[in-house]
C-alpha cells in the first residue's frame, strides 16, 4: 500500500478562500493577539522596603530623618484605572452628551489604504488562497514560502 501525505498530494491544489472565511479569520487572529498583549503590569505592587540601608547612609543619620509622606504619582500608579472603568466612570459622571460613547466620526470620503503584509509598503495584489496583499513578486515568493495559510485551513 502507497501512502503519501495528504499536505503533499494537496500541494498542487490551490485552496480559494470565501470573503467570510476571511473575515473569521482575521476575526480570530486580531481576538488571539488582543488576548496575548493584554496583561497587568506584574511590578505595580512592589513596594521598596524603607529598612534596607542606602549605601550613602550611615546608622547615626538613618533613625534621625524625618519621614516623607507618599507622593502623587505613588498612588497614581498603584490605584490605577482600566480603560473599561475609566469609561464607566466617564459614562456616569456625564451621561449627556457628548462624551465617549457618544462620539463618532463620519466615514472616510477616501477608499481604504492596503499595505503588503510581507514589506509593509502599499499593496495592489492579494495571494488568491487567502486574501493577504502584496506588492512585488518578490513579497509574493516570501509570502507563498512562510506565510500563506493555505497549509493552516
Amino acid at each position: 500500500m502507497n501512502r503519501e501525505s495528504t499536505r503533499i498530494k494537496d500541494a498542487g491544489k490551490k485552496r480559494v478562500l470565501d470573503e467570510a472565511a476571511r473575515s473569521r479569520r482575521l476575526r480570530k487572529a486580531l481576538e488571539a493577539l488582543e488576548i496575548d498583549n493584554y496583561h497587568d503590569d506584574p511590578h505595580a505592587d512592589l513596594v521598596m522596603s524603607k529598612k534596607v540601608p542606602k549605601f550613602s547612609d550611615s546608622f547615626e543619620t538613618r533613625g534621625g530623618r524625618k519621614k516623607k509622606g507618599k507622593g502623587l504619582d505613588y498612588y497614581k500608579q498603584r490605584y490605577r484605572k482600566s480603560f473599561p472603568q475609566l469609561v464607566e466612570e466617564e459614562r456616569h459622571n456625564q451621561p449627556d452628551p457628548p462624551n465617549y460613547m457618544s462620539a463618532e466620526a463620519p466615514p472616510s470620503v477616501f477608499p481604504q489604504r492596503h499595505f503588503c503584509a510581507v514589506c509593509g509598503y502599499f499593496s495592489s495584489y492579494t495571494c488568491v488562497c487567502c486574501g493577504t496583499r502584496y506588492c512585488s513578486v518578490k513579497c509574493l515568493g516570501v509570502h507563498m514560502d512562510t506565510r500563506c495559510q493555505k497549509w493552516t485551513a
